[in-house]
């Protein structure tokens, strides 16, 4: 019991440190464009202020109090956790990263940051601790009305990059391949980490 534990709180901390890792390279190879929820968050800071990993936390926020309304349940603290350390990571990454210079830096900066993304959402998700409040919207729509991973979290990244984009936020082709990629990353990502969390604990996850 005790190793299963230990098993869920690493995969849960490992994936929220490495989608964190892997949004800030997308945002460092911003040549590109970002993934849809940073033209959100990269738009409101350039209107509002306040830093990038601040209004992930406070946009988090906002989606809970959305998603405690229509389920009448409350998120369980592991989600709390998930919105806060990924702000404070996005933050910490983006201040200890440099910039990045060049086409071909910027170019491998953004895929290997998209790929990171969607592997650590997909690990942390597995562990079952509670998700962040992006997915936990994603979940939503896949068990309210019977989507994909794929199709929930595709609509999800194109509405919020429009509205991003509005605020000013960068929209680039890598937003877009963003907004159609990360939903087939994520659900690859979600199948692999769950056989392999049931092959180190006897346990299935059953998180989707």
């Amino acid at each position: 019991m005790k190793q299963a534990f230990f098993t869920r709180c690493l995969f849960f901390f490992t994936g929220i440190l490495v989608l964190s890792f892997g949004i800030t390279l997308t945002i460092k190879g911003q040549l590109f464009g970002v993934g849809s929820w940073d033209v959100l968050h990269i738009g409101l800071t350039k209107t509002f202020g306040l830093s990038i990993g601040t209004w992930s936390i406070l946009i988090g926020l906002a989606i809970l109090a959305f998603d405690m309304l229509v389920t009448k349940k409350w998120p369980l603290p592991g989600t709390f956790v998930d919105m806060f350390l990924a702000g404070i990571f996005i933050d910490i990454f983006n201040y200890w990263l440099p910039d990045i210079d060049g086409f071909w830096m910027q170019l491998l900066a953004y895929l290997t940051g998209l790929v990171l993304l969607g592997w650590g959402c997909g690990m942390y998700m597995v562990a079952n601790l509670g998700i962040g409040p992006r997915d936990t919207l994603m979940l939503l729509f896949v068990h309210k009305f019977s989507w994909s991973v794929t199709r929930a979290r595709t609509t999800m990244e194109v509405t919020v990059a429009v509205l991003g984009f509005f605020l000013g936020g960068p929209v680039g082709v890598g937003t877009v391949l963003m907004a159609f990629g990360l939903g087939p990353i994520v659900q690859y990502a979600l199948a692999y980490n769950e056989k392999l969390f049931m092959k180190w604990t006897g346990v299935k996850s059953a998180v989707v």
